[in-house]
């Protein structure tokens, strides 16, 4: 059975606490030294080859951070899905076109300490894919295949982070020797379509000499190797990158041209075809299956999981799940939760697939009412089931009295207070059968690619081609998944053009790929925060799509609808009430939520003094605005400082506070 997961936690584990190796990552500190004779030893490489997974995805902890080496969410708190951070490039008091403001993801120079930034890992695989056909002549051919393949396969997801961030960046197939006097290593930025190029030529290469499943001369075991990428995994990235190279914020000829979006979907279909060959798909036939995909097969195949992180649940030399902790509500235990923007509740598909609009039934003051299943599975509310080792059958309660009328002296039903600025908090990828005493020592995976996604990929494509049928094909899969019935194109309905299409395919990314970590990079290489005529970007107008520059995301509470310095609902009313959708009375259960709304609660609306914007200063609300320029950041001050031959992007300043001209759609 083909396993495409990232990194083995006993590979990694292996790294850390033995003895050879410790030695062999003190002589790694020093790489322009390196000692050779390492890639004449299989266990020795092996040993390299897992230093390079850690160095790429030691700090990927949760599943909405991004960018391999550095994994940070910032990115995703400039998105719907989480408010309350107001970073400069979401502020519209602030204009960012500096080179000292911009990412400094591209890293400093080489030095003699090997900081941990992209070139290092680049250079480090530069000196696998050199050494191991010459001083490596005694591994056996199997051995440098998956070796070598794995590298290329790094070498590519480095190389689309920081295309995908700056554009094009020099690029580095060899290992250099740093020198002053050395014009030849003073390589330009490359153009996107060389990019493009050359990480899809790594990922071919990867495709070939991976491992195909568990079977053949180049395979990986069921156990220890358990976590290395496979051949399935580098076509699925492959179309990952098409997909991003053929979307607007990279191709001005979108509209006109089928080149790129035929490449693309090709790749995706081949993708898909031997994917599924392998043993992966859609994972399970019901939203119950569907939440579950993330914690039951922790550590062992799951046929959804086509790129996943491994973690452990161990308390030392190990690596951690963080999500568990951040999510759960403090009454549990947690860090207090991840409170969901109104946004983002008001996203989700009513339970036939429809749009949540009036004309369809929905009410967002009873938000909770007849919502797509996986609604239930992704955020819980007020009465809702959400368990833990400790207590299975755990309810949560997210509302707030007042005790004086003019809303200064604030209550909480509990002792351990769940203050959160929504009515509704995440809890997609929970286990509910987490140690609450441990939250931070959580070992749930963490899906990096799913099989969801290539379907959504190929949808997409099929959607620019203006192949709509075979688009809501693709799309009715991930719906039929989760048990919304057929009917109306599983509530898709008719979509008119290619245009109603693709916004068609980016809804349903929001609502599968929600709090995954990918929604950020579908609003960037769509440029949806804005339209800007100057800079020929109308992709909201042309997809019928509200730019997110001006909105705010907001919360709101339920609270007591009188004054009272005790708990307005009565306990029994709390105790008979357990919202769970996996119940055969669900639908009973949240009528009689409903009713205990009605009766003892109310929305707030911030006229009492106590609700505000999730995006406030000093409760001020501050409406997002991007800059076109963000799109793609521009070389940070000191990348220029110590490369002072790389030109700037357009819509940033050099060091010298001029206006740059490279331009990465070319």
């Amino acid at each position: 059975m083909n396993k495409n997961i990232l990194m083995s936690m006993i590979s990694l584990l292996a790294v850390v606490i033995t003895g050879c190796s410790d030695q062999f990552l003190q002589d790694k500190k020093s790489y322009d030294k390196y000692e050779e004779t390492v890639f004449a030893n299989e266990q020795q490489t092996g040993w390299y080859i897992d230093r390079l997974y850690a160095d790429f995805f030691a700090g990927h902890k949760s599943p909405t951070q991004t960018l391999v080496g550095s994994y940070l969410d910032e990115k995703t708190k400039m998105t719907e899905e989480i408010g309350g951070t107001i970073s400069d490039f979401i502020n519209p008091s602030t204009n960012v076109q500096d080179a000292s403001k911009s990412s400094a993801y591209f890293g400093t120079v080489l030095g003699a300490s090997a900081a941990n930034v992209p070139y290092t890992r680049i250079r480090y695989c530069n000196l696998l894919l050199e050494k191991t056909d010459s001083v490596g002549k005694n591994l056996t051919l199997a051995f440098r295949k998956k070796a070598k393949g794995q590298v290329y396969f790094l070498r590519a997801l480095q190389y689309f982070d920081l295309w995908r961030t700056y554009g094009g960046v020099p690029i580095v197939t060899k290992v250099q020797t740093a020198s002053e006097v050395d014009e030849t290593i003073k390589l330009p930025r490359a153009t996107s379509s060389e990019m493009v190029a050359q990480i899809v030529k790594d990922l071919d290469s990867a495709a070939v000499l991976l491992p195909n499943t568990n079977t053949g001369d180049v395979k990986w075991s069921s156990s220890t190797d358990y976590g290395r990428f496979t051949s399935g995994a580098a076509l699925a990235v492959k179309s990952r990158v098409l997909l991003t190279y053929a979307s607007p914020l990279f191709n001005k000829d979108w509209e006109t041209s089928n080149q790129r979006w035929t490449d693309a979907l090709n790749a995706g279909l081949a993708a898909e075809a031997k994917l599924t060959l392998d043993g992966y798909g859609l994972y399970g036939t019901t939203a119950k299956d569907w939440s579950e995909m993330f914690y039951v097969k922790d550590n062992t195949f799951c046929k959804e999981a086509i790129i996943v992180r491994l973690l452990s649940s161990a308390n030392t030399l190990a690596i951690n799940n963080g999500w568990e902790k951040t999510i759960r509500v403090s009454s549990q235990g947690g860090s207090g939760g991840i409170s969901a923007p109104k946004e983002m509740i008001d996203l989700f598909p009513m339970a036939n697939g429809l749009r949540p609009t009036v004309t369809n039934g929905y009410d967002d003051t009873k938000f909770f009412l007849n919502r797509d299943p996986r609604f239930y599975r992704t955020f819980a509310f007020s009465g809702c089931k959400w368990g833990t080792k400790a207590n299975a059958n755990a309810t949560i309660w997210l509302y707030r009295y007042l005790k004086t009328a003019d809303g200064k002296t604030v209550l909480y039903p509990d002792a351990t207070a769940n203050k959160v600025g929504s009515p509704a908090v995440v809890r997609k990828m929970s286990n509910p059968a987490a140690d609450n005493t441990a939250f931070e020592y959580s070992g749930t995976d963490i899906f990096e690619y799913r099989y969801a996604e290539l379907l959504l990929n190929i949808a997409e494509c099929y959607a620019a081609t203006n192949d709509i049928t075979k688009c809501v094909e693709y799309l009715g899969k991930v719906r039929a998944r989760v048990g919304i019935a057929s009917a109306n194109s599983y509530g898709i309905g008719t979509l008119a053009d290619k245009y109603a299409a693709i916004a068609a395919c980016l809804y349903e990314r929001q609502v599968e790929l929600a709090y995954e970590g990918k929604r950020f990079w579908d609003i960037q290489r769509w440029m949806l925060y804005n339209d800007d005529a100057t800079a020929g970007n109308n992709t909201c107008a042309k997809l019928g799509l509200t730019p997110i520059n001006g909105t705010c995301r907001t919360g709101g509470y339920w609270q007591g609808k009188n004054v009272t310095s005790s708990d307005p609902i009565p306990a029994a009313t709390k105790a008979a009430i357990a919202i769970d959708p996996d119940a055969s009375d669900f639908a009973t259960q949240l009528t009689a939520l409903s009713n205990l709304f009605t009766t003892y609660l109310v929305r707030s609306t911030g006229t009492t003094g106590v609700d505000f914007a999730m995006d406030n200063i000093l409760k001020t609300p501050v409406k997002i605005e991007w800059k076109q320029n963000y799109y793609l950041f521009g070389l940070n001050d000191k990348t220029l400082s110590t490369n002072p031959w790389l030109v700037q992007t357009k819509g940033w300043k050099d060091i010298y506070g001029t206006l740059g001209t490279y331009d990465y759609q070319q």
